[in-house]
């Protein structure tokens, strides 16, 4: 109707006086027509990115049944997916996890204020280790001590050691494997300049334990009281070997888990992804620090 001509003017009626006149709203009248056509979806804005959401969805979900961790978040998929070449977003890997729930639904407290307002990191190897205890259980022997050591610097392990008694003498073995490994000897002096965080266990405090790290050059280096950010790096440490390990497998007796802590530390050293090391392991972290120092 609206383009029929007037018999008048010879001019067409147009949209807006035929509507007028059947008293019509405009909008109603498009947005009828609007039903009648094909609408296409929604599509991303910008250059099309050269893998699908599919396909990086399908590599996200290849890269978490391959991998040896558990719980593992979006920003370490990510890491490994550019490491095997295949690059994108962080923001991009995240919003696919969460519409497939390979997210984990815990969320984390709010943190009161902490007191402690200092960094415990190094900027260089070897400069302040950090040793602590915890523990787990097994078949046969039931509760275990497990000891290990850290590098503050590379959050490298540097000693593990498990032990059903944990005692001042089983507290040191992990810093004997370091230095051992690190120093290249065990001997009077030998770690001199090399501080050690611990906390005020009666293990650490102990007059054996502070006699021996002062006779391998060590400073003692304790933990402020009831303020654990002290000892961070072996705090956080611990919970990566108990959601990676302890958390997730049984032990027969000591024996097999002092075995399964070799092995861990290893893995761990040489695969484990840390944010702050600029998604490095340990000892890749180690080496370019090295050759850095090296350079200058």
């Amino acid at each position: 109707m609206s383009q029929a001509a007037s018999p008048a003017s010879g001019h067409a009626y147009g949209l807006s006086r035929v509507l007028r006149v059947w008293q019509l709203p405009r909008s109603s009248f498009y947005a009828c027509r609007q039903r009648g056509r094909r609408v296409a979806p929604p599509s991303r804005r910008g250059p099309k990115p050269r893998w699908s959401d599919e396909q990086l969805l399908a590599a996200i979900q290849d890269h978490i049944t391959a991998s040896p961790f558990h719980g593992e978040g979006y920003r370490k998929l990510w890491a490994r997916l550019r490491a095997g070449g295949l690059r994108t977003s962080p923001a991009r890997v995240l919003r696919l996890m969460r519409a497939a729930a390979l997210l984990s639904p815990a969320r984390m407290p709010q943190a009161p204020a902490r007191e402690h307002l200092g960094t415990i990191t190094t900027p260089a190897p070897n400069l302040m280790w950090g040793t602590d205890m915890t523990l787990t259980v097994t078949l046969d022997d039931g509760q275990v001590s497990v000891f290990a050591s850290i590098d503050h610097c590379n959050s490298e392990c540097v000693g593990i050691h498990a032990a059903k008694s944990g005692n001042r003498f089983e507290a040191l073995e992990p810093l004997r494997q370091g230095v051992r490994e690190q120093f290249g000897a065990f001997g009077q002096g030998v770690a001199a300049g090399l501080k050690l965080r611990h906390d005020h266990g009666s293990q650490y405090m102990s007059n054996d334990f502070q006699a021996e790290i002062a006779f391998l050059g060590m400073t003692s280096s304790p933990a402020f009281v009831r303020q654990p950010e002290g000892n961070g790096c072996i705090e956080r440490f611990f919970r990566t070997l108990k959601e990676q390990l302890l958390w997730v497998r049984h032990f027969q007796n000591v024996e097999e888990l002092r075995l399964a802590l070799v092995e861990f530390r290893h893995h761990y050293n040489h695969n484990w992804l840390i944010g702050r090391l600029g998604y490095r392991s340990p000892l890749v972290a180690r080496e370019k620090l090295q050759a850095a120092a090296a350079a200058a």
